[in-house]
């Protein structure tokens, strides 16, 4: 883990150090965890599962027919209606 202080004090060579030997890290301020820093490459992998995920669900649910055919504005007033 990376401290708050650890990054104001070191900067951008504390993540350089602490992502040497793993993809991603948690920083902490006042002992509780609060983000989490990674190397571009797993972002970028996180990133793709995350829109494969989203792709695999709207053919799921194309196939099983949960959608509709609605303009956008009928849709927004489905959702919000007035």
């Amino acid at each position: 883990m990376i401290t708050a202080n650890d990054l104001k004090t070191k900067g951008i060579t504390c993540l350089e150090e602490s992502l040497a030997n793993k993809t991603e890290d948690i920083i902490t301020v006042r002992g509780k965890e609060c983000f989490v820093v990674m190397k571009i490459e797993q972002y970028r992998y996180l990133r793709e599962m995350e829109l494969e995920a989203a792709l695999f669900e709207a053919r799921q649910d194309k196939a099983s027919g949960r959608f509709s055919q609605d303009t956008i504005d009928q849709h927004v007033d489905d959702i919000f209606p007035q």
